[in-house]
């Protein structure tokens, strides 16, 4: 079912405006993983563990399930679909992924909120974790920018699917002619 004009700008708004959320979230994140690696101070270093968890449970993971939802809304709705370009699809699978590894991610962020909550983490403790904040948030972020990328340049190439449904359209257009 084809949305309306204004349904479906409506749709594309929400799904931009949650995708650019995501994205300026995990770079938020990710200062703040910088910050609480790198800082000497142990406020300024339990503060951003803190401010991790509280962002990744209310900003990053609802974003990111936001902009799967009105992802599949603007494809299923637009004469884009889902399955028709592989744009859509790869788009598509870099979000599942990446939304699924968020998941996964937030359990050590909670770990490292949780033991910053009960005291202070002496220079170089859980270094290793510190550091896999900080590169997991950089990989998010070049997983974000690859499906803004594929969203803007709209790269050709129908998938079998694809191909089957436009013959089917031309065909009932010809009939209807």
């Amino acid at each position: 079912m084809m949305m309306t004009p204004e349904v479906r700008k409506l749709g594309l708004t929400a799904h931009v405006s949650s995708s650019l959320g995501w994205f300026g979230s995990v770079v938020a994140f990710l200062a703040l993983a910088i910050s609480g690696l790198t800082s000497s101070e142990t406020q300024i270093v339990r503060a951003a563990y803190l401010a991790m968890d509280m962002i990744g449970w209310f900003v990053i993971v609802p974003l990111s399930l936001a902009s799967l939802l009105t992802g599949l809304v603007q494809s299923l709705g637009t004469p884009w679909g889902l399955f028709r370009h592989y744009w859509v699809v790869v788009k598509l699978l870099i979000t599942v992924f990446a939304t699924l590894l968020l998941l996964l991610h937030m359990q050590p962020v909670g770990h490292l909120a949780g033991v910053v909550a009960a005291r202070t983490l002496e220079s170089g403790e859980l270094a290793g974790l510190r550091v896999q904040l900080i590169a997991d948030a950089g990989a998010a972020l070049f997983a974000l920018l690859a499906a803004a990328t594929l969203s803007v340049y709209k790269p050709r190439g129908r998938t079998r699917y694809g191909w089957r449904k436009l013959r089917e359209e031309l065909a009932n257009q010809r009939r209807a002619c």
